[in-house]
């Protein structure tokens, strides 16, 4: 297939290229690198280094080869910016998510697999882990622009025939992860410990999250290639763990037991966060594989070898 990855240069979707590189695939990338970096790109992968919000480069990168799927992971992923300047992440998510699928339609695109998020669209659980027909109460505007380019993701399914296939990742670790910025407990204290730096936890870090490897996402990404109709899945491993135990274990694996401190809650943090992934293991086969404790001292490893 030929296959445009958006926001190819960046943490999640650099592995999503190399594994439909690996699969044989044809693939583009298109990344205004705001984010992404250039040393993440995959040399097999055409760049346009472009931005979705610029219709005339956009038809350029569309009129360039026969695309017939996109995976569309840029965005503006910043949950304390969409608070503070909402309007700068709805242009991002929702009008370049509508500028994009416009190039789709025109462009004869028959499937495209978007980056969602769980936590984010569910807000508050009343349920745990959280399955697909969980209530969506988004508590940011990142969350709101999630749920709503689904909306429209549907929209364009329905009315024009395009497969659609929404991925609402848990939260994602693993290589390639920016520690700095809006970035993972797990970037950000692996950084940290390598360093010898203390690592501060905010609040009591009894919090808990569903983290699944940046691995076992590239595979349902794969495996969404085969997706018809409008789908929304959930890709978590439905495990809890708490930023205690992370610290915990970023400090056993680097071998450098760093100070830990505990800060501040962060105002308005979810304090449970985990998804249940059943739906996606029966309707396309896909399971987690990659446990906490493997994915830790993958990236843990991998922080190591690029410092």
């Amino acid at each position: 297939m030929n296959i445009l990855v958006t926001g190819g240069a960046g943490f999640i979707a650099s592995h999503i290229v190399d594994a439909y590189v690996r699969e044989g695939h044809t693939v583009s990338v298109l990344d205004n690198l705001s984010s992404g970096k250039k040393s993440n790109l995959n040399m097999a992968a055409e760049f346009f280094q472009c931005d979705l919000l610029d219709r005339p480069s956009m038809e350029k990168v569309f009129q360039n080869g026969r695309i017939e799927v996109v995976s569309h992971h840029a965005a503006q992923i910043d949950v304390r910016r969409s608070v503070t300047d909402p309007l700068y992440d709805a242009s991002v998510n929702i009008l370049g998510l509508i500028n994009l699928m416009e190039c789709c339609v025109k462009y004869g695109v028959s499937r495209i697999i978007f980056a969602s998020s769980g936590g984010a669209i569910y807000g508050e659980q009343d349920s745990f882990p959280a399955d697909e027909t969980h209530a969506t109460r988004p508590i940011s505007p990142y969350g709101i622009s999630k749920l709503s380019s689904e909306h429209y993701l549907y929209y364009y399914s329905t009315v024009f025939g395009i497969d659609a296939v929404s991925l609402r990742y848990s939260n994602v670790y693993g290589p390639r992860q920016n520690p700095h910025g809006e970035a993972g407990v797990v970037a950000i204290f692996t950084s940290k410990t390598l360093r010898g730096e203390p690592t501060l936890i905010n609040g009591d870090g009894k919090q808990t999250r569903d983290y699944v490897y940046v691995g076992d996402v590239a595979r349902a990404n794969l495996v969404a290639l085969r997706s018809g109709g409008f789908h929304a899945f959930n890709v978590g491993t439905g495990v809890e763990t708490d930023v205690n135990e992370i610290s915990r274990l970023i400090r056993l694996y680097s071998e450098n037991d760093v100070a830990v401190g505990h800060g501040p809650a962060k105002k308005g943090e979810q304090q449970r966060s985990v998804l249940d992934a059943r739906k996606i293991a029966r309707v396309l086969g896909w399971r987690p594989t990659v446990s906490l404790e493997e994915g830790l001292k993958a990236t843990v490893a991998a922080f190591s070898r690029d410092r």
